[in-house]
């Protein structure tokens, strides 16, 4: 046996359960192949300070589930390689949101019976993070990170960096500087944004002076406020950032709005009634991220999003299929009658 078991002295998992995971996780990468011989139970016992009992206790289980088998005099041996045993995921989110459910249902769903996964909350707040990670690093097989950190991003880098490559996965953001060799299914905030206006200029040229409403007490990617401002310098339109929507705020004629929180795309609502403006005529929509609501709200609202069921669906194969690939999530313009 060439490869090294990784057992925790100090881990609350049982050191038997310890030996069988690091095995059948062997046979699963590939580190062990049929017919390889391993160490034998006084072998293992000495070489990692294990009782004998408890080497006992984990090969008895990995007989009974026909992965090892052994000849008498000579040892043991891997038997089958097609291990079934589920993968342990730890699915880090920034936050609950209604297309952070879609992306969490998608991913579940997508992975079956073949993982098990639990789902934990960051906050955007390393301290969180940096106790998740150093508490259950060694738990789990793979663990999948939103890593939207914007006051503390050098400090959420080094803690990331913690985690060895072959078991992180980056969803919905990437993270400057880091290794090589980590997965990611990710948005380009910056150049997504940019794309999808221009997808819709036939629209927004009727309109004269575009917002976004980029929330302060809501942390969201600054790239989307640098992609916004290059689009309209870029097409020559006037512009704002403004921090929310607030319920009686005055509305001229010829202005369009791209809003990310709901209760901001709610106030717009209302604003545009009180003052009885026509939305999609003298007043322009633009909403981030698709939900079924905003499908009929309106008559429909207008939304720039990426797909949410895509990205979840994405980063359960990349496990799956034990690939370490970086994949963009499609973005897209959906036009409804609000623009």
């Amino acid at each position: 046996m060439t490869f090294k078991l990784n057992i925790d002295q100090d881990k609350k998992t049982p050191k038997y359960i310890q030996v069988v995971d690091t095995i059948t996780e062997a046979i699963r990468l590939g580190k062990l192949k049929k017919g390889e011989r391993i160490l034998s139970i006084n072998e293992l016992s000495d070489e990692y300070f294990l009782s004998r009992d408890t080497v006992e206790k984990a090969y008895n289980i990995l007989r009974k589930q026909g992965i090892i088998s052994s000849v008498r005099g000579k040892g043991f041996y891997i038997r089958h390689v097609d291990v079934h045993v589920p993968y342990k995921v730890l699915l880090i989110f920034n936050k609950i949101s209604n297309y952070k459910k879609q992306i969490y249902q998608s991913f579940i769903n997508t992975l079956g019976h073949q993982a098990i996964v639990d789902l934990k909350i960051h906050h955007s707040n390393t301290q969180l993070l940096q106790s998740l990670i150093e508490n259950h690093l060694e738990e789990y097989n793979y663990i999948v990170i939103m890593p939207h950190f914007y006051d503390d991003a050098e400090v959420a880098r080094k803690i990331l960096n913690t985690i060895p490559s072959e078991k992180l996965i980056l969803l919905d953001k990437t993270i400057p500087h880091m290794p090589e060799h980590w997965a990611a299914v990710y948005q380009d905030f910056e150049n997504d944004i940019v794309e999808a206006l221009e997808n819709g200029m036939d629209l927004i040229k009727k309109y004269n002076q575009l917002y976004l409403v980029h929330p302060k007490l809501v942390p969201y990617p600054p790239e989307i406020v640098k992609g916004f401002r290059t689009f309209c310098m870029q097409y020559r339109f006037s512009y704002q950032v403004i921090p929310e929507i607030e319920v009686g705020r005055k509305l001229n004629k010829g202005e369009a709005y791209i809003v990310i929180e709901e209760t901001d795309l709610v106030n717009l609502i209302k604003n545009c009634r009180s003052e009885n403006m026509k939305i999609g005529k003298d007043i322009g929509i633009i909403s981030y991220n698709e939900t079924p609501l905003k499908e009929i709200l309106q008559e429909g609202i207008t939304v720039i999003s990426t797909d949410h069921i895509k990205m979840g669906e994405t980063a359960a194969k990349l496990i799956l299929e034990n690939k370490k690939e970086k994949v963009k999530n499609n973005f897209e313009l959906i036009r409804r009658k609000s623009l």
